[in-house]
């Protein structure tokens, strides 16, 4: 019996099938079947039933499945301790909002590429909503998001918020939010919810709201007067500096974008707790140099 073998059962009996453990553990299914075949074999006893819903724990995996989790536990601790960094390998997953992906998440990648130098990268960009939905079915190791998370399951550590300003085409004169449409984020995330509730109040039925995932195809839309919308600073700097939108203000207020490192802490997941500790301290530089260049 081996600390992989006891690994390998432990993402089965929480992922309920060979397939998604073995993409979770970066194995074969193959090389996933067999670890559990031994495993088994050297217990004398069947760990996991076949049912509708995939592989659930018999009796006796229920009752090794205590055992592996603690065992885990201490496995995390002491590479949290005392493993040396530059010596962890595996793949870890990572997810980012558009806003957090064109801000600083280039300098985390290579924070963290300097600390785990042969640990791989896969990097997903998403609406806030897809992330949460892949990081609690275990498709992602960390996610940065519009949080928190309230899942029991889940850790969430803050992030520094990025306030919205309204900005329109540098050419355009007067608003008349009845009658210029307003472009704000994907349909289905919270700003555009909040957004389209303030603007109700606001200018009543006449108003429309856009939507897009792409931040900077939203800018270009401003930048050509199509549209006019609250966006990061950061979002717009490019187009600011260059002249081509500017702010103003339309008396429509916008809440700040609340971000959290989200990650499931059960089982225990050292790089994802290291990653996040080392994204609280990049955002918060970054967000401390954007804050100076304003002022």
């Amino acid at each position: 019996m081996t600390l992989d073998q006891i690994r390998t059962f432990l993402w089965v009996a929480r992922l309920g099938g060979v397939r998604r453990a073995a993409a979770r553990l970066n194995l074969s299914q193959p090389a996933v079947s067999s670890r559990i075949a031994t495993l088994e074999d050297h217990l004398r006893t069947p760990l996991f039933e076949r049912r509708p819903g995939g592989l659930i724990p018999t009796r006796a995996g229920r009752s090794l499945l205590a055992y592996a989790e603690q065992m885990l536990f201490v496995e995390e601790e002491i590479r949290r301790q005392v493993a040396d960094r530059e010596g962890v390998t595996g793949l870890f997953r990572i997810g980012a909002s558009e806003t957090v992906a064109q801000s600083w998440l280039p300098a985390f990648m290579k924070a963290f590429a300097d600390t785990f130098p042969q640990v791989t990268l896969d990097l997903t960009v998403d609406i806030s909503l897809n992330l949460r939905a892949t990081l609690l079915e275990r498709g992602l190791d960390l996610a940065f998001l519009m949080g928190p998370i309230s899942e029991f399951t889940v850790q969430n550590r803050p992030l520094p918020r990025f306030d919205l300003h309204w900005y329109k085409a540098a050419s355009m004169e007067e608003v008349d939010l009845t009658r210029v449409p307003v472009i704000s984020y994907a349909r289905q995330t919270r700003p555009h919810r909040e957004l389209t509730e303030a603007l109700a109040r606001k200018v009543g039925p006449r108003a429309r709201v856009y939507s897009s995932a792409s931040l900077s195809a939203s800018l270009a839309m401003i930048a050509e007067g199509v549209a006019v919308g609250p966006y990061p600073e950061v979002i717009a700097r490019r187009a600011l500096d260059a002249g081509r939108i500017a702010r103003f203000d339309p008396g429509v207020p916008c809440a700040p974008l609340v971000f959290t490192a989200s990650w499931l802490a059960d089982p225990r997941n050292h790089l994802a707790e290291t990653g996040a500790e080392i994204a609280e301290a990049v955002a918060r530089d970054w967000d401390r140099a954007s804050r100076d260049d304003q002022v």
